[in-house]
């Protein structure tokens, strides 16, 4: 998953917004420091690991689902030049 980080000009100058293709945007403060934004990024890590003990498996599972296409695979013709 890529996340790009921008400004958001639309809002207070002090602020910035990160996106993903597929969560709500936060927005992150850019007065933090250093240590507070380890401190986050450590209960991030801990909440993300929690989440992985217990959902583990469902997770998996919904990557797949949305890395595979709808539909069936194209038809494989192995004369088919590359």
């Amino acid at each position: 998953m890529s996340i790009a980080q921008t400004p958001d000009t639309s809002r207070s100058p002090t602020t910035t917004t990160t996106t993903t293709k597929t969560a709500a945007a936060p927005t992150v403060p850019l007065h933090w420091t250093p240590e507070q934004a380890l401190a986050v990024f450590e209960c991030l890590q801990a909440m993300r690991q929690a989440l992985w003990v217990i959902y583990g498996t469902q997770v998996q599972q919904a990557w797949r689902e949305q890395l595979v296409p709808d539909g069936p695979p194209p038809d494989f013709d192995p004369d088919e030049p590359f």
